[in-house]
């Protein structure tokens, strides 16, 4: 329930803990209803996670991935719902940088921001790689995704509602081919690797990797299941979202996790999970397997589509955060310009496109999933710790989710690759450092004035 008699855009001024949220940016419109959000959320979680994630969570724990894919749905969905509590109180764009600013005071906020910003460009990054390999021949992947990349942020310049139309086309045609994908496993049956291996019903192999490797694949798969964040960003863009961004979060959350389990079961009934482990191509191995060599084209489309859907959410989400945090001056304040014909944070969007395609040159997929999970993890620690603190009719699911949320939060990003960790720590700090030198710029501005 909205707080009356403030600000429609940034309704809630002035901050417990000290500052100010800025009533002074444009708003954008709300032009989307709950079907809008719904897709939005689905096609940022069912995109390129869905065909490249499951490769290295079986790298790392063998059949033990459904274990993994298990524990980063309960975590998915308790932050969720912590996300969708506070989106309720909170309709406005930046998502967990507004909730913490909000629950726990700028730095908190800031934190989760830049958390966010980090995390998600990196997967913004990865979508394009994993859509360029599907697309074209290695020689050109590179140059492939920088375009994709550029096209999708033009698409976003032009407005939230083209956005929209373009993730519902994107979203049904995905899960067309996943749907076939499914029927080539029914029809193939278990392949011979797997049936010789005693099948999924070998409680060995489901240990094999040991809870450090269930641990490790549910890390790297909570980078599919992420998406559910998007819906919040978009809050200020959302008809009625006290009552449309908790429905869309939950329902778009539990239509992923259906089709994910669907796809893990598949990869492993059909290609075992020492050839799933192998190949950089599982869902085309599956219809190949079954004899269906006329869909192992439609699969590669799927995927190309897949990636360019979550890119276009990803895209939107970090141009709304963005747009938060530099009314704040948590980000230099031209970016939180907002076009005045399209309302879209245009300088924001087009600065994001500029850094990604900076890393489409410089990083590597897996490098790229597991340094966002490290950021998406943290920033979702912070939502579920503000969810934690909200009390009497903002409350709308049981703290116990939170906490599960938080150790959930903890435990995975523990279980990263060390490397994506360090990184990680290393770039907050700098972000950190970024914020402090600003608001000692600010102090001294202030004295002298």
């Amino acid at each position: 329930m909205l707080r009356p008699g403030l600000p429609s855009h940034l309704p809630f001024t002035p901050l417990p803990y000290g500052g100010t949220v800025s009533a002074t940016s444009p708003s954008l419109e709300r032009r989307l209803g709950l079907g809008d959000a719904v897709f939005i959320g689905v096609g940022s979680m069912v995109g390129a996670g869905v065909f490249a994630a499951f490769t290295p969570a079986a790298q790392v724990a063998g059949n033990g991935l459904l274990i993994g894919l298990l524990v980063a749905a309960v975590v998915a969905f308790c932050n969720a719902t912590a996300s969708a509590q506070l989106a309720a109180v909170y309709p406005s764009s930046g998502g967990t940088y507004l909730f913490g600013r909000m629950q726990l005071g700028p730095w908190w906020g800031f934190i989760a921001g830049w958390s966010f910003l980090i995390g998600k460009m990196a997967s913004c990054a990865a979508m394009a790689m994993v859509f360029a390999a599907y697309a074209v021949p290695p020689a050109w992947q590179r140059p492939v995704a920088i375009g994709a990349v550029v096209l999708l942020a033009a698409v976003n310049y032009r407005g939230i509602t083209r956005t929209a139309r373009l993730t519902r086309i994107i979203v049904v045609a995905v899960l067309v081919v996943l749907a076939t994908v499914v029927a080539a496993g029914i029809a193939a049956g278990p392949g011979e690797a797997v049936t010789a291996a005693g099948g999924l019903g070998d409680p060995g192999s489901w240990v094999a990797g040991g809870w450090h490797g269930m641990l490790q694949s549910a890390g790297l798969l909570f980078f599919a299941f992420a998406g559910y964040a998007r819906i919040a960003t978009l809050s200020e863009e959302v008809r009625n979202p006290a009552r449309t961004i908790p429905r869309a979060i939950v329902l778009s959350l539990g239509i992923a996790v259906v089709v994910y389990a669907a796809i893990a079961l598949t990869l492993l009934l059909v290609l075992g999970s020492d050839r799933l482990a192998s190949t950089a191509t599982p869902l085309a191995d599956v219809v190949t397997s079954a004899g269906w060599g006329f869909a192992e084209p439609l699969t590669r489309v799927g995927a190309a589509l897949a990636s360019l859907g979550a890119l276009l959410a990803l895209i939107t989400g970090i141009g709304r955060t963005a747009l938060a945090m530099a009314r704040e001056r948590d980000l230099p304040r031209w970016f939180a310009a907002v076009h005045p014909r399209f309302s879209t944070p245009h300088r924001a969007e087009v600065a994001v496109a500029v850094v990604v395609c900076v890393l489409v040159v410089s990083v590597d997929l897996r490098g790229a999933i597991g340094f966002s999970s490290f950021g998406v993890l943290l920033y979702y620690l912070v939502a579920t710790v503000c969810a934690f603190t909200q009390r009497g009719s903002e409350r709308r699911y049981p703290r116990v989710l939170q906490v599960v949320g938080a150790l959930g939060c903890v435990v995975l990003v523990a279980t990263l690759p060390w490397q994506s960790t360090a990184a990680g720590i290393v770039v907050v700090v700098i972000g950190c450092l970024y914020r402090l030198a600003v608001q000692r710029s600010i102090r001294i501005s202030a004295h002298t004035d």
